[in-house]
């Protein structure tokens, strides 16, 4: 099995784009642990989303239009091997975001903007650089620990007749920065290209210091309590026949854990501005090396649907993608773009005052384009 074969399948993993909970942008992958010697990374994924749907038909069904605004996501990655059994790596990515917004009721139309949400929008920011060693027992086994520090921060405003007399309302979350941590370990056969790797992420406690306004009047200034989820990751390979690898991963998201209740909001909608289900995330795919310059992968990824109702903020359920990419070697180098089409699953976007659907967002999907320059010395 060619080495060049085991990275392009690792490579694949990290520029999928990530819609789980409508939030996550990125997958958090270590698997640039994994590349041989010191190694060095940077890519970009550009993201297309199409989420659109209508008001219920007893709310006069009015069009939303497109509420998901494209989005772009950097990442850079560098490892070094202090030795044999030692190495360490260095990551920066943006792992969570949002950038949601109902377009405003059309007053020269009677179908386009949603009477419901119209004008509701959230803006959410996130960066995360984490710091992870690794340290290979023997030619199979090795463990892997580390630190990750996550800066955030969010914008939300409500609008709509949904809201009821919370339309207006806006909670502006200042940047807070927490720390967590993730231990894992890993075994290997290296001659037939064989890997398992189970991660476990911790949760990452932020508090916000935060403003809720009703329109253009303060009313409360406190601080909000957020848990990014924890997470839990198996990512294994295998090779199948010369030149040619099987891959995947099985990913559990806590994201019960992830909600956000500004005080003044809280008192009227206890479950908060967002609350989210726990999501387990499947992907398996396919690498082979084709020449000695170039490489190929296909994956697929399946989240399976929750429960309909879901936040207008984020407004999908479950999802299921492809994802294709090449790798082109040169000397030193490695390139890598990949393109992938995801199809959102339907849900009805409800606001919990009182806990009933408002809007049903229905055939949606996204289109991104990943780039990964890589070069090894």
């Amino acid at each position: 099995m060619k080495k060049t074969t085991i990275s392009a399948a690792a490579l694949l993993l990290s520029t999928t784009p990530i819609f789980a909970a409508g939030i996550e942008r990125s997958t958090q992958s270590i698997n640039i642990l994994f590349e041989e010697g010191n190694y060095v990374e940077t890519g970009l994924q550009v993201t297309n989303p199409e989420v659109s749907g209508r008001d219920l038909a007893i709310y006069g069904g009015r069009k939303t239009g497109n509420v998901a605004d494209d989005f772009n996501v950097l990442t850079f990655g560098y490892k070094h091997q202090f030795s044999d059994q030692f190495s360490a790596a260095l990551i920066i990515e943006h792992p969570y975001g949002a950038d949601v917004e109902y377009p405003n009721v059309d007053t020269t139309s009677a179908t386009k903007g949603s009477y419901m949400l119209g004008g509701t929008n959230a803006n959410v920011e996130s960066a995360m650089i984490s710091v992870i060693g690794r340290y290979k027992f023997n030619e199979n086994w090795a463990v892997h620990a580390g630190l990750r520090a996550s800066k955030a921060s969010g914008d939300i405003r409500l609008r709509g007749a949904a809201y009821s007399t919370l339309s207006g309302y806006r909670a502006k979350l200042a940047d807070d920065t927490a720390v967590g941590w993730l231990a894992g370990a890993s075994w290997e056969r290296p001659d037939i290209a064989a890997r398992v790797a189970l991660t476990y992420y911790s949760d990452i406690d932020h508090e916000f210091d935060t403003q809720e306004f009703m329109g253009a009047v303060k009313v409360a200034q406190g601080s909000t309590d957020v848990t990014t989820p924890a997470m839990l990751a198996l990512d294994f390979q295998t090779g199948v026949a010369q030149d040619t690898l099987v891959f995947g991963q099985i990913r559990r998201t806590y994201w019960s854990d992830f909600t956000v209740t500004p005080d003044f909001f809280g008192q009227y909608v206890p479950d908060g501005l967002v609350s989210l289900e726990d999501t387990n995330t499947y992907t398996l795919g396919v690498g082979r090396k084709f020449t000695e310059q170039w490489s190929g992968t296909v994956a697929f990824t399946y989240e399976p649907t929750g429960k309909d109702l879901v936040s207008p903020l984020a407004p999908t359920n479950g999802r299921k993608g492809v994802t294709v990419a090449g790798i082109y070697t040169m000397d030193k180098w490695k390139f890598t773009g990949g393109i992938n089409y995801t199809r959102l699953g339907d849900a009805k976007a409800e606001t919990g005052t009182p806990d009933a659907a408002r809007a049903d967002m229905k055939d949606n999907d996204a289109v991104s384009l990943g780039l990964r320059v890589g070069y090894r010395f």
